[in-house]
C-alpha cells in the first residue's frame, strides 16, 4: 500500500513520543529493534553515527527518535511515513513466541494504538485549541513513559524503601516480585514472571549476555538457611549442567550457605545490599551479575557481594 508524504504541518512532540514507546515495545530483542532502524535509516548513515545498539533497548529507540526530532526538516517525511508504517502493525511473530506473550502483545497492541491516533490526528492537519490540549496531555503521558533511566531507577529505589517499610510482609513479598520484574525490564534483562513446571515452582527467569538465569527470590526476615539453597540447587541442575542459578535474598545468606558454595556452585547470590548498590547507582546490575559470574567461575564461591565491588 502506498504511504502518503508528510504534509508541512509539524508532527506533534505526542507522536514523537508515541512512536519511541511503540519501538520499544514492538521489538522486545535488541537485533529486532537495529534491524527494523537500519532498514529506515538506509540512505542516511548520518541518523546511525554513533547509535549504539548494545546500548539498554529503551535508550537506543529514545535516541533515534530524538534524532528524527531534532532535523525534522529533513527527516519529517521519513518519520511520519515510518509512524504510517508501524501504526498498521496488526501482528507481531516475535512476541508471539515469547514466554511471557500475553502481556508483550498487549503492551503491543497499545503502544501501536496510540501512535495511530496520533498518526490520524497528523492527517487531519488539526490545528484547533482542543486537538492541540489532547496533544499536549497525550504528550506528557508518553513522556513519562520515556522518563530518563536515573529517574526510573530513583522511581524503584523509592519502591523498594517503601516496601522495606511495609508492615505487612506477605504484601511485601508479592509487590516484590512486580518490583524485580521492572528492575530486570530496565537493564534489558529479558524477565519472565513465575511459572509452574511440574511438582515445582520457578520464581521466574532472566537472560543475561547469552546465559539464562532461573531466579529465586525471598524477602524473609532473617537470612536464608542451607535448606533453602540446596532445594533451589536441586531445580536448577535438574535443568541441565549449563544451567545457571540466581537466589536473591533480601535478608542474606547464613554463613552455613556461603561456606558450603565457597568451591563449587551453579547459582549466584544476591542480598538486599547488592540491590541497593543497584538503586543507588554505584553499580549498574548487568556489571554487578557479570562481575559475580566472573567470580564464582574463579573462585568457585556463589558469594561476592557488590559493596567489595564498588570499595576495589
Amino acid at each position: 500500500m502506498a504511504v502518503e508524504s508528510m504534509q508541512p504541518k509539524p508532527i506533534s512532540p505526542a507522536a514523537y513520543g508515541a512512536l519511541s514507546v511503540a519501538l520499544k515495545s514492538i521489538f522486545w530483542y535488541k537485533r529486532d529493534l537495529e534491524k527494523y532502524i537500519r532498514r529506515w535509516a538506509k540512505g542516511h548513515p548520518e541518523l546511525l553515527d554513533g547509535l549504539d545498539f548494545d546500548d539498554y533497548k529503551w535508550a537506543t529507540a529514545d535516541e533515534f527518535v530524538d534524532r528524527l526530532q531534532a532535523d525534522e526538516s529533513d527527516y519529517g517525511d521519513l518519520t511520519f511515513r515510518l509512524m504510517v508504517e508501524i501504526s498498521e502493525m496488526a501482528s507481531f511473530p516475535a512476541l508471539k513466541r515469547h514466554e511471557d506473550a500475553e502481556s508483550l502483545l498487549a503492551e503491543a497492541r497499545e503502544a501501536v494504538g496510540q501512535l495511530k491516533g496520533c498518526v490520524g490526528r497528523h492527517r487531519g492537519l488539526v490545528a484547533e485549541q482542543e486537538r492541540f490540549v489532547e496533544d499536549l496531555a497525550a504528550h506528557r503521558v508518553v513522556m513519562e513513559t520515556r522518563r530518563s533511566f536515573a529517574e526510573r531507577l530513583q522511581s524503584l529505589r523509592a519502591e523498594f524503601l517503601r516496601l522495606e517499610g511495609e508492615t505487612d510482609r506477605q504484601k511485601a513479598g508479592r509487590e516484590f516480585e512486580s518490583f524485580l520484574n521492572r528492575l530486570f525490564r530496565l537493564f534489558d534483562l529479558e524477565p519472565r514472571l513465575s511459572y509452574v513446571l511440574p511438582e515445582e515452582q520457578i520464581d521466574g527467569s532472566i537472560t543475561y549476555d547469552t546465559d539464562d538465569y532461573i531466579v529465586e527470590a525471598k524477602w524473609w526476615k532473617g537470612p536464608i538457611e542451607v535448606q533453602q539453597v540446596d532445594s533451589f540447587v536441586e531445580k536448577v541442575r535438574r535443568k541441565g549442567k549449563n544451567a545457571l542459578g540466581l537466589f536473591i535474598s533480601v535478608g542474606g545468606f547464613t554463613q552455613g550457605v556461603k561456606r558450603r558454595y565457597s568451591e563449587g556452585s551453579c547459582f549466584l547470590t544476591m542480598e538486599g545490599t547488592d540491590l541497593f548498590c543497584v538503586l543507588d547507582a554505584r553499580i549498574t546490575l548487568d556489571e554487578l551479575l557479570r562481575r559475580k559470574k566472573r567470580h564464582v567461575n574463579e573462585t568457585g564461591s556463589c558469594y561476592y557481594p557488590a559493596h567489595l565491588m564498588v570499595n576495589e
